[in-house]
């Protein structure tokens, strides 16, 4: 009966660690992926941390509306390749407005 037992353990613990190693790594409801290489891990918009997690920054949801809240990356961390939220991936229209953030900080700097 012990013999059963410890075998159930050993399998249930060599299932968990091939589990844990064939994880894919946590992702955040937005996603935002800068043009350049990020320069930086963390970072807050407002009151919505994000972490650098692949080349991608993730954060939990936030109160503010999807739009806005890419422009506010956009100003910390200059411009995207591509930003989602839920899921759902900005279009074109949507990360070129987004982006647009990004020249006008760009052009606000140099002044």
């Amino acid at each position: 009966m012990l013999r059963t037992v410890l075998s159930a353990i050993i399998a249930s613990a060599a299932t968990l660690a091939a589990a844990g190693v064939s994880a894919q790594p946590a992702t955040g409801y937005y996603v935002a992926t800068p043009v350049a290489a990020p320069a930086k891990v963390r970072f807050i918009t407002r009151a919505t941390p994000w972490q650098l997690q692949d080349g991608t920054y993730v954060a939990a949801r936030a109160p503010e509306r999807d739009a806005i809240l890419c422009q506010l990356v956009v100003r910390d961390i200059g411009a995207l390749s591509a930003f989602s939220a839920g899921g759902k991936a900005f279009d074109a229209a949507q990360l070129e407005k987004c982006n647009g953030k990004a020249a006008t900080v760009t052009a606000s700097a140099q002044r």
